[in-house]
Order: structure tokens, then C-alpha cells, then sequence
């Protein structure tokens, strides 16, 4: 099955249609290669995918152990290698939990799940991943 449909916009832009829900998703180019930064760049969806992944299998985890995750944050940096071949060399991620008040072993359990993350086990080793707590 399809997961998606691109069309090239013209300008840098592509838009995507996630087949199944109709969601669609712009994407531009980065200031830093010709952009003007009015969308996510392929490689911010990458970065941001570690946390959307890493979030999915918390939400996942807590709901069946009965706790919940709920207002949980995070903030996402992707840092570009600065020598050719241009490619994602860092993604730096900080998960906020505060405001969940985990016990210990709750948080236990949400500190393992990066290790079992798909997206970022799909990533070439070469990208550092840089995956932080808050509790």
C-alpha cells in the first residue's frame, strides 16, 4: 500500500498527502540551501521524526502500564554536517516530562525507549542522536 503521494510545487516546495488520512505536509527548502524557512525541510522532518517516534512509543507504553504522558514537550535541533555531503550530521532532542510527575520507574521505562525507537534505529550510525530527560 501507498503511504504517500508528492507533488513538486515549483519554488523549492513539495506537498505530500498521506494517502490513508488525506494530512498533507509542505516542505521547503532551507534558508541555508535557497529557502525562504515558511516550512519544515525534509531534513527537519527527519530530526523531528526522532521525536514524534520516541513520543508515539511513550504514549504507547504509558497507556498500557496505566500512566499517562499527557502535555509532555519536546524540542527538536538538527545540525548539518559542514562538509560535503551535505547530510544531517547531529540531532539533539529534549523531552520534557515534568509536568507528568513520573515515578522512577515510570521514567525508567521512557529513558529505554530511544534504544527501541524505529526512526532513529533506521538512521545511518554516522548521525550522532543526543536524546534528553526532563522529569
Amino acid at each position: 500500500m501507498i503511504t504517500s503521494e508528492t507533488i513538486y510545487l515549483g519554488n523549492l516546495k513539495t506537498k505530500n498527502t498521506h494517502v490513508n488520512s488525506g494530512e498533507q505536509i509542505i516542505t521547503e527548502a532551507p534558508v541555508d540551501n535557497g529557502g525562504t524557512g515558511g516550512a519544515f525541510s525534509p531534513t527537519d522532518l527527519v530530526a523531528t521524526a526522532v521525536a514524534d517516534c520516541i513520543f508515539t512509543i511513550a504514549g504507547l507504553t504509558a497507556k498500557n502500564s496505566g500512566f499517562s504522558i499527557d502535555g509532555a514537550k519536546a524540542k527538536t535541533q538538527k545540525i548539518m554536517s559542514q562538509y560535503p555531503p551535505r547530510r544531517i550530521a547531529e540531532i539533539y532532542v529534549e523531552f520534557d516530562f515534568s509536568m507528568c510527575n513520573l515515578d522512577t520507574k515510570q521514567q525508567t521505562i521512557i529513558r529505554r525507549i530511544p534504544e527501541i525507537c524505529p526512526v532513529a534505529l533506521s538512521l545511518h550510525p554516522d548521525i550522532k542522536q543526543n536524546i534528553n530527560f526532563i522529569f
